[in-house]
């Protein structure tokens, strides 16, 4: 178990309070058809101007890199009588392993109300919702929660990356335009969350002094650049996750890795691992084979 306080943000309550702080013309749902450094067109030719454009629309040109993916399917109930849960449970991996690694993770929101996600990290992108829903009920039934009514559900698949140009995905797509978030490779690299790396660009953001296109676009190339150099570690472990055993076989590195200090795994997703912590997280004895664990280690990041 670990003491760190576990946050999350709700979508529901995200929105509502993200528009109060908008202008009332903000244009929230739109297709950018075409951008440059100062402009945006959508809708029906539609051209919006402006000092400094970056285009955060999501993940692309990823064939320019190496990646797994963690995908996901996962659903809120109300319970028919309190669950009893007093903590969140973070990684379940004594699930059926299917598709890879797999692990639910439970959220108690309150005495009849939880959220359980079944998550899997794949080298396919392909996600069975159907299935999941299926192996969702099959787990909440085992743990003898009776189900009133499902509030919510999400899904999504992450990129999990193992390795790649950099240079290449940077240059892909509009020439000269700021890029942020998955656009930019601006996630965890083995979780695929970019939340924590959309507040750090933001802050990054309000420090400049010039909001032009050309100096929001030197900023945040920059600042992804050095980001990716720092992370390689993290896609050293990503590839021995998925390249050293068999899919069936990976939650062992998961297995060892928790069985680690809690400040190291913390520090871990935070995405601020130590040297120290590099160092113990490879010492020992690997959960995966010797000479598959020497290739990868020889392998650019």
């Amino acid at each position: 178990s670990f003491g760190a306080q576990y946050n999350s943000i709700r979508s529901q309550e995200f929105d509502p309070r993200l528009r109060a702080l908008l202008p009332a013309d903000t244009i929230i749902h739109a297709h950018a058809k075409r951008l440059s450094n100062s402009s945006v067109t959508i809708g029906e030719n539609q051209t919006l101007r402006a000092r400094g454009v970056i285009d955060a629309r999501g993940p692309a040109h990823m064939g320019l890199l190496d990646a797994g993916w963690q995908k996901f399917v996962g659903q809120e109930y109300r319970t028919v009588k309190p669950h009893g849960l007093t903590q969140p449970i973070i990684m379940d991996a004594t699930v059926d392993q299917i598709d890879g690694y797999r692990f639910v993770y439970v959220l108690p929101l309150d005495e009849d109300r939880l959220f359980v996600e079944d998550t899997y990290y794949s080298t396919s992108s392909k996600l069975d919702r159907s299935a999941v829903r299926q192996r969702l009920t099959a787990y909440t039934d085992e743990h003898g929660w009776q189900v009133a009514e499902v509030l919510h559900e999400e899904h999504g698949v992450l990129p999990v990356l193992m390795g790649g140009d950099f240079d290449a995905f940077w240059r892909a797509g509009t020439a000269g335009v700021a890029k942020a978030g998955s656009r930019a490779a601006m996630f965890h690299p083995t979780t695929g969350f970019s939340l924590p790396d959309a507040v750090r660009v933001a802050a990054l953001i309000c420090k400049q002094p010039s909001m032009t296109g050309a100096a929001l676009h030197d900023l945040l190339h920059a600042h992804a650049r050095d980001t990716w150099r720092q992370r390689g570690f993290y896609r050293l472990l990503d590839r021995m996750l998925f390249l050293t055993s068999a899919p069936e076989k990976r939650y062992r590195v998961m297995q060892r890795f928790y069985s680690l200090r809690p400040r190291l795994i913390e520090r871990f997703y935070a995405g601020s691992t130590t040297l120290i912590d590099k160092a113990r997280i490879l010492a020992g004895k690997p959960p995966v084979p010797i000479r598959e664990a020497l290739k990868v280690l020889r392998e650019k990041a």
